[in-house]
């Protein structure tokens, strides 16, 4: 049997299995359709954010961010650049701070932008403050168990 792997569907919070062999021919969620891993950053809601964390079997970025945050609007075109190059094998999306405060205090962010890397239901590792693409992309190649 072919090896998978369990996304969260990051528009409408859908569980799918899919083939590792399968994730750069874009697969899309069997609820609504939505492409899984076409290299865009998805902005979260809390429950989406808690199952893609909790479920996601493939490398989860998380931006922990917020509109007024400077440094955070100015990382925000690195932030796609990388989710493009790590496409489809590691998944980047955002939160806003600012609308969902109580995400913050769960996972203890005190500053912001917050970068925080899920995969197999944990949190892998964390990174503090605005950085380029390329620094983006080397945080998770290194924290998470990709294909090479």
């Amino acid at each position: 049997m072919a090896e998978t792997a369990k996304l969260v569907c990051l528009d409408c919070g859908s569980t799918n299995r899919v083939p590792v062999a399968k994730l750069g021919s874009g697969p899309k969620c069997g609820t609504c359709g939505a492409k899984l891993t076409d290299g865009k950053v998805r902005a979260l809601d809390p429950a989406t954010l808690q199952k893609a964390a909790k479920t996601d079997e493939a490398p989860l970025l998380v931006d922990f961010w917020a509109p007024w945050c400077g440094p955070c609007r100015m990382m925000a075109p690195q932030f796609q650049q990388a989710a493009q190059a790590l496409a489809p094998h590691a998944r980047l999306a955002k939160i806003d701070t600012q609308d969902h405060p109580a995400v913050s205090q769960k996972h203890n962010i005190r500053g912001i932008p917050a970068l925080i890397l899920f995969q197999n239901g944990r949190e892998v590792a964390r990174l503090a403050g605005a950085r380029p693409a390329a620094e983006i992309e080397a945080f998770v190649r290194q924290n998470a168990r990709m294909p090479a």
